[in-house]
């Protein structure tokens, strides 16, 4: 069974940086497409990026294209997602999913805790 430990989050200054980590254990992550989604206090939770199981494409939400970046380490089996550039409006929970799919499904089955960001001053 695929479980997801993420971290990295914390409180942040506008304009900062951070690297959120998504760790996995029970299953090796390179036969999974592996998202990262956010929830806002009071909003819905949205897709934030996602790569695919072989790491050949990725896709981003237009509100963080040019500032993040999601990468994956076969050999740590952990995805990454490093936010530059941080804006007041990346608060939120961050999560990591994933699902046992080649490319990046609308739907994903495995989630972990969630990370919190806070980009404040």
């Amino acid at each position: 069974q695929l479980q997801l430990v993420e971290s990295g989050g914390g409180l942040v200054q506008p304009g900062g940086s951070l690297r959120l980590s998504c760790a996995a254990s029970g299953s090796t992550l390179a036969y999974y497409a592996i998202g990262w989604f956010r929830q806002a206090p009071g909003k819905e939770r949205e897709g934030v990026s996602c790569i695919s199981s072989n790491g050949a494409y990725t896709n981003y939400d237009d509100s963080v294209k040019g500032r993040f970046t999601i990468s994956g380490d076969n050999a740590k089996n952990t995805v990454y997602l490093q936010m530059n550039s941080l804006k007041p409006e990346d608060t939120g929970f961050y999560y990591c999913a994933a699902e046992p799919e080649a490319g990046c499904p609308r739907d994903f089955s495995y989630w972990g805790q969630g990370t919190p960001v806070t980009v404040s001053s």
